[in-house]
């Protein structure tokens, strides 16, 4: 094998992706006959009643079964179930031993196993990894029901029940988790939940490309571990094959920033003639190359990171390969990524090719209940009662906020459904879901305002590497007409039956200001007096680590929202979002919020603090202390780390300026830094000099409720990570902007 090194200054797309097949145009499996069941069965009566032996597969997750398409196992399960396949549902099983996991009997072809809609960490645990005492995807919204790191405990019960049934992982908590990644509950880089696993295959992002090729090649009789070309899917090798390229990652790495884009029209195929470094005479075949080679095949090159074991002990390296991972991730020009662990290789092919508009109706079309499985009763599921009455329309984002999953898990590239799917879907929803009063909860996905946007050019779309399509600004290549989306609302308050239709989803504020008469549709007939948009911060260095625009677009956004609100005769608000103890931030920054807020009359009633969530890039500043929105090296950008627990309550504390229980922490920071002039009982100063009898004593992490001041609300957020899946992330997509 030849390992090749390059010093690349632009991406070109030298490999075309042939076009994926059509999800619904494979031969439809033998079982078939038996038709569409009403729900996937969780139990043997069940699948008695359905006239089965056996499940082809068996789905295990840590959600309650809610037969929607927000929930992934729903969705994944009924686009199996189409493809003629028997599908079962072991849902939040206990886990202390394998009896749940052998109640349905083996599956014929594998175990698919995911963690739920939420990572089971982030579930489980506040961003202080203090232990949540609910679950919203449990009916009554009982805490504890899944195991910490649920994909592995999952994976290993399902070994115990059946040995050689093959395991696939996937999901949210796998596909983050799908390289050797910083573990913020142990402190410490864990290998690749592959390996820990010790499953068959791990299936990344949006899976229903890669489960329909796999089940289909299974049930065909080829064995799991020789298949290993699908899209989208991570496996275990023990060696490499030997007709592959494998290029150092350390050299791929593009210098600088990465907001230029690169131009897929230029030639960047002549060769350097530099000379080669020296090698150890047992080294692997190294040529050194400062362009690409003429007729280098992307299709069988793949990128070596650095191994788990560099970078568990060098954050430096950590960092490099995450910035490579994201640069990786177009499926336009994604190379397939290895990274070594001990002796064995973890192998990650490009990701899935997006669905296109047809398939991605018919995927929200399949035959959902839409409502949980009848053997909850009338037990409340929180995450179900949020989005019964909302409607998905699109996936993915092309924001790539640092701190967010949603890019990472869904990608880039917007996959939209069709007007008409997305109006016919409110006419079932008014047809046949209990209690619909004729409102729609919400209308959206990732964000509020993507669909229909993409670039302007395909054959840039298929060669960019840039991380964002809006930061530091809008790529001159990008769609931002938004009047197909005016047009849909209007269509969908039109139909029969529908009183309003509300949009929940957030809105990329930066984007709605490119087209005035969607902000004047949304102000006007989709607000219900608050909307929630998210700058995240006010200040220009953790703005630049967040990716995230600058305070002057919200002015502009807020200046439109408060003419067509008095236009339309409405009092209505903005609710900002911000987030404490973000990489990059000062307690500088932090005052200078806090100021920005009470200047604004704005009182938190919860704040966030940031959340580092497997694989983001800010989690790679976190960990690392470096920048990898750039080029990472020893000597690169430093990056201010509030990690500290002190720093991080006065970070939060600042948020909420106006609690009595943060003024004494207040006091104490704003003398250290030099400002006790903001310490008085006068309009410009931030916090008071007396102290409230029985105040400022408050235990670390409990909570006052929230005050309304000068007619304006308070700001409200739940303490989630940003993209780790607040809702239902890989079903109702409202991971986080």
């Amino acid at each position: 094998m030849i390992y090749l090194r390059f010093d690349l200054t632009a991406s070109r797309h030298d490999h075309v992706n042939p076009p994926a097949p059509n999800l619904f145009d494979y031969r439809r499996h033998w079982a078939h006959k038996f038709g569409p069941a009403p729900f996937l069965p969780m139990t043997r009566d069940e699948m008695d009643v359905l006239g089965w032996d056996s499940c082809d597969v068996i789905l295990v997750t840590g959600d309650a079964y809610v037969d929607h398409p927000s929930f992934g196992m729903a969705v994944i399960g009924r686009v199996l179930e189409a493809q003629g396949f028997r599908v079962g549902i072991i849902a939040q099983p206990d886990w202390q031993n394998a009896d749940d996991f052998a109640g349905l009997g083996p599956p014929n072809l594998y175990f698919g196993v995911t963690g739920g809609n939420m990572d089971s960490m982030v579930n489980r645990y506040t961003s202080e990894r203090r232990l949540r005492s609910d679950d919203a995807y449990t009916p009554d919204g009982v805490g504890g029901q899944r195991p910490d790191r649920a994909v592995i405990v999952y994976s290993q019960r399902c070994r115990e029940a059946f040995k050689g049934v093959p395991v696939v992982i996937g999901g949210i908590e796998a596909s983050l988790r799908r390289i050797a990644h910083f573990d913020y509950w142990q402190e410490k880089v864990r290998r690749s939940v592959l390996v820990d696993a010790k499953a068959d295959m791990l299936l990344f992002g949006n899976a229903e490309r890669a489960i329909v090729e796999l089940t289909h090649r299974l049930a065909a009789g080829e064995a799991i571990g020789d298949i290993t070309d699908i899209r989208g899917t991570a496996f275990v090798r023990h060696a490499l094959p030997s007709d592959w390229t494998v290029i150092d990652s350390t050299q791929v790495d593009e210098p600088g920033r990465v907001e230029p884009h690169p131009d897929p029209y230029l030639d960047t195929t002549k060769a350097s003639t530099e000379a080669p470094p020296a090698a150890p005479p047992d080294a692997p075949q190294v040529v050194t190359l400062h362009r690409r080679p003429k007729n280098l095949d992307r299709g069988k090159t793949a990128v070596r990171i650095p191994a788990f074991e560099t970078v568990r002990s060098d954050p430096i390296l950590y960092a490099h390969a995450s910035r490579v991972l994201h640069l990786e991730s177009n499926p336009g020009n994604a190379r397939a990524l290895i990274q070594q662990h001990g002796d064995r290789e973890v192998w990650i092919n490009p990701p899935p090719l997006p669905l296109r508009t047809p398939e991605l109706d018919r995927v929200f079309e399949l035959p959902y209940q839409r409502v949980p499985h009848p053997t909850y009763g009338e037990a409340r599921i929180p995450a179900y009662e949020m989005i019964r009455f909302s409607v998905n329309i699109m996936r993915g984002c092309f924001g790539g906020c640092s701190f967010c999953s949603i890019t990472e898990h869904e990608g880039r590239i917007i996959q939209n459904r069709s007007e008409q799917s997305i109006l016919r879907e409110i006419e079932n929803i008014r047809d046949h879901t209990p209690g619909f009063t004729g409102v729609i909860s919400d209308l959206g996905g990732p964000t509020a305002n993507m669909w229909r946007l993409h670039c302007k050019d395909p054959k840039i779309e298929s060669s960019c590497r840039r991380l964002s399509c809006v930061y530091p600004g809008i790529c001159d290549n990008l769609n931002t007409d938004q009047m197909p989306l005016v047009r849909l609302y209007r269509k969908a308050r039109a139909l029969p039956g529908v009183k309003r239709v509300f949009i929940a989803s957030g809105l990329r504020y930066d984007i709605a200001v490119e087209t005035p008469e969607y902000v004047k549709e949304l102000v006007t007939h989709h607000v219900g007096g608050y909307l929630k948009i998210a700058p995240e911060h006010t200040e220009d260095g953790p703005l630049s680590k967040m990716m995230k625009p600058g305070m002057g677009t919200y002015d502009r956004f807020k200046a439109m929202f408060d003419k067509y609100s008095k236009q339309a005769g409405k009092e209505q608000y903005l609710i900002p979002y911000f987030i404490a103890a973000h990489p990059g931030t000062t307690d500088e920054d932090m005052l200078n919020l806090a100021l920005w807020l009470k200047r604004n009359g704005f009182r938190a009633d919860q704040v966030q603090a940031f959340l580092p969530s497997p694989m983001a890039l800010a989690t790679a500043m976190w960990h690392s202390g470096r920048n990898p929105l750039k080029k990472v090296t020893r000597s690169s950008e430093q990056v201010s780390i509030p990690k500290g627990a002190k720093q991080r309550r006065l970070h939060k504390a600042f948020l909420r300026y106006h609690d009595a229980n943060n003024w004494p922490l207040l006091r104490e920071a704003l003398k250290d830094m030099g400002r006790a002039d903001l310490i008085g009982n006068g309009k410009r100063h931030l916090v008071p000099s007396y102290q409230p009898a029985g105040t400022g004593k408050r235990p670390e992490g409990s909570r006052t409720p929230g005050k309304h001041r000068g007619g304006k609300p308070s700001t409200f957020r739940t303490q989630h990570t940003h993209g780790v899946q607040t809702k239902s992330r890989s079903g109702k997509r409202k991971t986080r902007r």
